[in-house]
């Protein structure tokens, strides 16, 4: 690389944030941390402005803010707390930025990246989700540019020919299936919190583990691919592949199908992001498909992962109802978590939220927020339904 590359990362001591960090390390030398944001890791985000000698802190829970002021009394780093605060970082000055903030409360600080037309690493899916077509008209609008970090939309982008969009026939989106892939269906209703995030190949956060465990994380990359990519929805395909080595691939209209591989280490598309248009080296575990020895692809079964069903037909709809899915499915792997409904209740709450919510499709950034306030509201009466 030819000069020093500034980087902000919006959720650094989560998973995508921390192992950014790891890869940052390991080229010191090619970029220059300036901002940090975490949402209320007080001890993690002081660590690492301290490691990494940025220039400002950001934390959104404000009742954090003194104790982060205090750990880092003796730098000169900026501290600030609230979720103005963070927005407020990620529309300062940098080179590039990783959105990986869990949720809809990244929206707000992507958008503020967004606006002042930075390369933006995009790992947070409800960016798109929730405002899609708003947010991309943003992209465009201010020039910023969007890499997917997600690996199923970054093996996409890597291999999708964009000069010529119209030789794709579709796009087909991989997922392992989960930690309860082949479990007796009868046996779902006991999965504990616990048993949820413990996920056979990534190593995730407990939301987002929740997702893959029922296959709304594969429903919201649906719509996140939608909005990606110049293709229909009826050209977006899912299929299981537990080895999780392809990670997704294209198929044109000659019947080739181009696929991305390698193994299950979100360094390998950070890495791709973090240098784009070049490659750095990851320390992620080279491929060695002989001793894999096969792959295997299986058809989803809506009947075991009804999350994805819910999310197709959400696509298909449109308007406000991808909004109103997402803010009810945060409410319900929430409620699971700390041990308030069953791991089964999760896709029926959401049905549920979605049939009591009627809001018109978002004309703004400011009405998407509303129908998403809207929904939380909604979602959190109906859990008493499905309480324990």
């Amino acid at each position: 690389m030819s000069s020093i590359k500034t980087v902000t990362i919006l959720g650094s001591t989560g998973s995508i944030g921390t192992n950014t960090l790891d890869l940052i390390a390991l080229h010191s030398d090619a970029y220059k941390v300036v901002g940090l944001t975490a949402n209320s890791n007080v001890k993690l985000l002081a660590e690492q402005a301290i490691k990494f000698k940025a220039e400002a802190v950001a934390i959104a829970d404000e009742s954090h803010y003194a104790a982060l002021k205090d750990a880092l009394s003796c730098t000169n780093v900026t501290v600030t707390a609230g979720e103005a605060a963070v927005a407020d970082l990620a529309s300062a000055p940098s080179d590039f930025v990783m959105s990986a903030i869990v949720g809809f409360a990244g929206l707000r600080p992507t958008l503020e990246a967004a606006r002042r037309g930075a390369i933006i690493g995009l790992a947070n899916k409800e960016c798109l989700v929730c405002a899609g077509d708003l947010m991309t008209n943003e992209i465009k609008t201010h020039g910023a540019t969007l890499l997917p970090v997600d690996s199923e939309h970054n093996a996409i982008f890597q291999v999708f020919d964009f000069e010529r969009p119209e030789g794709v026939d579709k796009i087909i989106l991989t997922a392992s299936g989960g930690p309860f892939r082949s479990t007796p269906l009868e046996q779902l209703t006991s999965v504990t919190p616990a048993m949820a995030v413990a996920h056979p190949n990534w190593d995730m956060g407990a939301k987002i583990s929740v997702d893959s465990a029922t296959m709304m994380n594969k429903g919201l990359e649906l719509i996140e691919a939608y909005h990606l990519f110049p293709v229909r929805a009826d050209q977006i395909d899912v299929v299981v592949h537990p080895q999780s080595v392809i990670h997704s691939m294209v198929e044109y209209k000659d019947s080739s199908v181009l696929a991305q591989l390698g193994s299950p280490d979100m360094r390998t598309p950070i890495g791709y992001a973090l240098a784009y248009p070049e490659r750095i080296n990851t320390p992620s575990e080279r491929l060695n498909l002989a001793e894999i020895g096969k792959l295997t692809f299986e058809t989803p079964d809506y009947q075991r992962f009804p999350c994805l069903k819910v999310a197709r037909d959400v696509m298909a709809h449109g308007g406000a109802q991808p909004t109103i899915m997402n803010a009810a499915n945060e409410i319900a792997v929430a409620a699971f978590l700390a041990g308030q409904i069953r791991f089964v209740d999760i896709s029926a709450h959401v049905v549920e939220t979605l049939t009591n919510c009627d809001m018109k499709a978002p004309h703004s950034l400011a009405n998407v927020y509303e129908i998403d306030a809207e929904s939380r509201q909604i979602a959190s009466k109906l859990l008493s339904r499905f309480q324990q």
